[in-house]
């Protein structure tokens, strides 16, 4: 496997981490650089251990795991992302002060947007391909995505304010209904 195919791959996977990160900055959640680089660093590192993870899972449990993966995604995606509109419906400024970018709610995002990494990560091994070097270009690729993503979040939440945390969530739920969707219908 080449460096091309590792960069359209890492692309592919770190498309719903930068999502996730624009949405959250377009929110208003990364307004200092420790929340910047707890989002581009969180879903940089998923990113990396989860295809690792997968390579020596072996093809027995992954293939458990995929039977159900994408109703773990969706779950996680759905419980942030209600969280985000309803944060965005409340008129209070305290709301704000709910960030993403902390705690559990950072680890939800960060493994729901990496669980398709498991599944490379197999693949990988199947290929009998050497984890290592892909799986730092995928962290990488991720986090580098995270940030141009964060700088333009930051934009549109100066546009349109205290809203974007609704639109924020909303593109959360989305993703994970995208998820189910190209799970079963396409």
């Amino acid at each position: 496997m080449g460096t091309i195919d590792i960069i359209v791959i890492a692309v592919g996977l770190a498309m719903d981490a930068a999502a996730v990160s624009l949405a959250a900055a377009a929110s208003g959640f990364a307004k200092d650089g420790r929340a910047v680089f707890r989002l581009a660093f969180h879903f940089g590192l998923f990113q990396f251990i989860m295809p690792v993870i997968g390579w020596f899972l072996g093809v027995g449990f992954v293939s458990y795991l995929k039977a159900f993966d994408h109703w773990i995604a969706f779950g996680l995606l759905l419980f942030v992302g209600g969280r985000m509109i309803l944060s965005g419906m409340d008129s209070s400024e305290e709301t704000i002060k709910k960030d993403p970018s902390r705690g559990m709610t950072m680890v939800m995002l960060s493994i729901a947007t990496s669980i398709d990494a498991l599944a490379i990560g197999l693949s990988l091994a199947m290929l009998d391909v050497n984890i290592w070097y892909p799986s730092v270009m995928i962290g990488i690729i991720t986090a580098g995505m995270s940030l141009l993503a964060i700088g333009i979040g930051k934009r549109l939440g100066i546009l349109f304010g205290k809203r974007m945390e609704m639109v924020g969530g909303m593109i959360l739920i989305f993703i994970g209904s995208r998820i189910i969707f190209l799970e079963y219908f396409v």
